[in-house]
């Protein structure tokens, strides 16, 4: 899901579309989906980390890459603790993560613009930055992400009904 997180920021940003579509978190809503909180958390606070160092997107300057972070984090550790942790159904715990996620980056960034000098920052900013900017990409995470983690349960549970006792697949004999 890291790798996932380099390369579909490179392929939005290559024709323009980085910035609104939010690509990066995508793999980080599967991943939070798909495992644990404590590798969502990570998965999502790590991908923004090195992408940063690796590609320079997102900025560590102004502090992008550190409220992405948080964001991410929070996204990957959410999603998982509602789905997998107390079972909520998809579109419900997806919908509660992005706009917590949102709004956590919009007053993250309000913080550091602050904290950094970069003016005053309008009241509404945390829900303009957070939410308003993104709604192409939460869109777009509404049509592909559930979807997507449907999917993917399937496949797992239909592999584990076809496990042996040790674990194993089974070996299938023809009558």
């Amino acid at each position: 899901m890291i790798a996932l997180g380099l390369l579909f920021p490179m392929a939005f940003h290559a024709v323009g579309l980085g910035k609104s579509f939010l690509p990066m978190h995508i793999p980080v809503l599967l991943c939070g989906f798909l495992t644990d909180p404590s590798t969502g958390l990570l998965v999502g606070a790590l991908t923004p980390l090195l992408s940063a160092l690796l590609t320079g997107m997102p900025l560590l300057s102004p502090p992008v890459a550190q409220a992405m972070m948080v964001e991410l984090g929070l996204y990957g550790f959410l999603a998982a603790m509602l789905h997998r942790r107390r079972a909520v159904r998809v579109y419900p715990a997806l919908l509660v993560t992005m706009v917590a996620g949102r709004l956590v980056y919009g007053v993250l960034g309000a913080l550091l613009f602050r904290l950094i000098g970069l003016g005053p920052i309008p009241a509404l900013y945390p829900i303009s930055a957070g939410l308003l900017t993104g709604i192409p990409g939460l869109l777009l995470q509404i049509a592909i992400v559930p979807p997507v983690v449907r999917a993917a349960e399937r496949s797992i549970a239909a592999l584990h009904r076809r496990e042996g006792p040790r674990g194993d697949l089974a070996r299938q004999s023809k009558p």
